[in-house]
């Protein structure tokens, strides 16, 4: 369980498709600020994932430099990086200066990639999810030690987000590696694999209260039942060219009125 002093936050991923020009996503970044977002998310494919699969994209890691120029308060990271699309001491060094750029702000989200049209297309080799998981498990200590090295050093300690279920290894990686495990499923799902994740955690010997537990907004009605399993981060997707933000301010309203 994480600690229940931990506060609500509610995040918004910003998807960078089927937007044309990127003052859309640029306009979404900045009304996404002033309705008061603790996070602004994007993430890391090279085509859409909705709609037209071959429409207008954007790529993320370019973006969050972006917007760690333009935002000021908020926190920004990709939900999530795919963790075989770059060198791992390349993205180490990526985030150091996302993160100097935003002034601390930034969250390194990585999971080890599913999309297999990223991969065809852009040359990388697909192979299986358990081959993509132990690249993974490879890469994540070369980014600790590259940003353990980097000079100057991250603004702060760069918080890891790990996206992903597998009970075996993936909730192993996040015992060792993450500050934020961003969970899929519903209530029961989550509630099962927290607790895999704490008998990780005590195998590593880590306190399972420093991970903070994140989902997708489950809606207002049931979101207070992943609060009680100690979930504390909830995030809401929206795609271009609208990035229509009525569900976004719903869950604000709802975080607000707890606080």
């Amino acid at each position: 369980m994480t600690s229940p002093e931990r506060p609500v936050r509610i995040a918004v991923q910003i998807q960078p498709e089927h937007a044309p020009d990127y003052a859309q996503i640029r306009d979404a970044v900045l009304r996404a600020e002033d309705a008061g977002v603790d996070i602004a998310f994007n993430w890391d494919h090279f085509y859409p994932l909705n709609g037209d699969l071959d429409g207008e994209h954007f790529e993320c890691w370019t973006m969050l430099g972006a917007w760690a120029e333009q935002t000021s308060n908020i926190e920004i990271g990709a939900l999530v990086t795919g963790g075989g699309y770059r060198n791992p001491d390349l993205l180490a060094d990526m985030a150091r200066t996302v993160d100097h750029i935003s002034a601390g702000r930034l969250i390194l989200g990585i999971g080890a990639g599913w999309n297999e049209k990223d991969y065809d297309n852009f040359g990388y080799e697909f192979g299986t999810a358990g081959s993509r998981l132990k690249l993974l498990g490879e890469y994540l200590p070369r980014i600790e030690h590259r940003l353990a090295v980097g000079n100057p050093a991250p603004r702060r300690d760069i918080p890891v987000l790990i996206g992903g279920g597998g009970e075996k290894k993936t909730l192993r990686l996040v015992a060792k590696h993450a500050s934020i495990w961003h969970a899929f499923g519903d209530l029961e799902t989550v509630t099962r694999k927290s607790a895999i994740l704490a008998e990780h955690c005590a195998v590593v010997g880590r306190d399972p209260s420093t991970i903070e537990r994140s989902s997708s907004w489950p809606g207002a009605d049931k979101a207070q039942g992943y609060v009680d399993a100690g979930v504390s981060l909830f995030t809401l997707g929206t795609n271009g060219p609208d990035y229509d933000f009525t569900a976004l301010r719903e869950a604000l309203a709802w975080r607000d009125a707890r606080r």
